[in-house]
């Protein structure tokens, strides 16, 4: 029997890894979002029970039938056993030292020529008609406001002249948002009801300016103690990795509840994440330097700059949205993208929010998720929300079966898509975050 490599596999340069095709066909077409470089986890539904797996081409690889095949064996620690579970949250705790070394064991058992295929092939699920899960049990969820380009957007709208707050440029601004409502990628939207002012009193009924907010999220690897910060400096090694969120928002409840505090039940009905978690490793081609600030900026404070988080803490991450009206489907019409933007034009990097976030000692734990708020970027095609594009539902644009919108009515679909390129790299993508809006109880 072959000896496994998965140590030396653990060490090689993203360069070296670049050239590696599967035995996995769907994994080699030139826009799969899951090649062998990436190998993103998540949880779906099998035999009745619910299991870890890792996405490879159209398939999804098994990690509970993995470990108790023995393909897992000999891996540092409880790396196996945590694989059986129904959720990430236990290999998050265990961190980088054990993240990278089943990387590596996932890469050779999926490798073109691997000696496993023959025992690793029968653990593989279509991933057609598989049912997707939460990837992790979520703690606790935060929402930033990292966009500058959607804040001076937003800010003008209701602050023209004025948009932005006197802190923005010196923090991370951000919320507490509601995470027993985060759902994943395919579950239905209702339209929320609640308080709107639209004369001289509230009334309660259907939000009529029902929103996306185009946005990613970011999952606690390792947490850290009650009182201690996380140095910037070591802010990615407590990060596991990304998804694509959705943060779905009630402008016209928002507007009336948002006086004088911040977001509460325009957004707490639903946010929805993508089922599959692109890991830092996977995205560590694809590194950028942070959004580089106009002359006259305030350079961050001590504790939110280092040197290699200003040189390479951006990720070129190309994000989108797309729509699908009911109508559009029964037509047999296609989504049409509604914008195109990227996750390097965010004002502060992930690193950045994680050490500020912990910087007054709160204690983030393993599958807390936190966001990137609004990703608009600085031209009208990216803007990446429909209070920005119809300007506070003033301008309306139209779908390909004639219909006009200024916000979402119901049977809309809105589909978020992510995926990572570069010269000489291949392309990883993030699959999809979708949602359909339902009627109003």
């Amino acid at each position: 029997m072959a000896e496994w490599r998965g140590e030396a596999r653990a060490a090689v340069g993203w360069h070296s890894v670049n050239d590696i095709k599967s035995w996995v066909e769907s994994a080699n077409q030139p826009q799969t979002d899951f090649p062998i470089q990436n190998l993103p986890y998540g949880v779906f539904e099998a035999a009745g029970h619910a299991s870890i797996g890792v996405a490879i081409g159209d398939f999804i690889l098994d990690l509970h039938a993995c470990a108790q095949a023995g393909l897992l064996n000999g891996l540092r620690g409880e790396v196996a056993r945590v694989c059986t579970a129904d959720s990430l949250n236990a290999l998050l705790t265990l961190g980088p030292d054990a993240w990278s070394p089943l990387r590596a064991r996932l890469t050779e058992l999926l490798e073109a020529g691997s000696t496993w295929r023959e025992q690793a092939e029968p653990l593989l699920v279509p991933q057609e008609g598989a049912v997707m899960r939460l990837p992790v049990q979520i703690g606790d969820y935060t929402d930033f406001f990292t966009s500058i380009y959607h804040a001076t957007n937003v800010g003008n709208l209701f602050r023209p002249g004025n948009p932005l707050g006197p802190n923005y440029k010196y923090l991370p601004v951000g919320y507490h948002g509601r995470a027993s409502s985060v759902v994943v990628s395919g579950t239905p939207v209702r339209r929320p009801l609640g308080q709107t002012f639209t004369g001289d009193a509230p009334q309660f009924g259907p939000t009529r300016a029902l929103d996306y907010e185009l946005e990613v999220a970011v999952l606690m690897g390792v947490g850290n103690p009650l009182g201690e910060p996380v140095p910037i400096e070591k802010a990615r090694s407590h990060i596991f990795g990304l998804c694509l969120l959705n943060d779905w928002s009630a402008r016209d409840i928002q507007m009336w509840e948002s006086q004088p505090l911040g977001p509460f039940l325009a957004k707490s009905f639903a946010t929805t994440l993508s089922p599959w978690v692109v890991t830092l490793a996977a995205l560590e081609p694809f590194r950028v330097p942070a959004f580089a600030r106009v002359e006259g900026d305030p350079p961050p404070l001590p504790y939110l700059c280092s040197a290699e988080d200003q040189a390479r803490g951006g990720i070129d991450l190309t994000v989108e949205v797309w729509v699908a009206s009911r109508r559009m489907r029964e037509s047999g019409i296609g989504p049409m993208r509604l914008s195109r933007g990227n996750f390097r034009d965010i004002y502060w990097t992930i690193a950045q929010m994680l050490a500020h976030h912990t910087s007054n000692g709160c204690n983030l734990r393993p599958g807390d998720v936190f966001a990137s708020g609004t990703l608009s970027g600085p031209t009208p095609e990216s803007l990446a929300c429909l209070l920005e594009r119809t300007r506070r539902g003033t301008e309306s644009f139209g779908l390909p079966t004639g219909e006009e919108r200024t916000y979402l009515e119901d049977g809309d679909e809105v589909i978020l898509r992510g995926y990572c390129e570069r010269e000489g790299c291949v392309r990883i993508g993030f699959g999809e975050c979708r949602g359909i809006v339902t009627a109003a109880t």
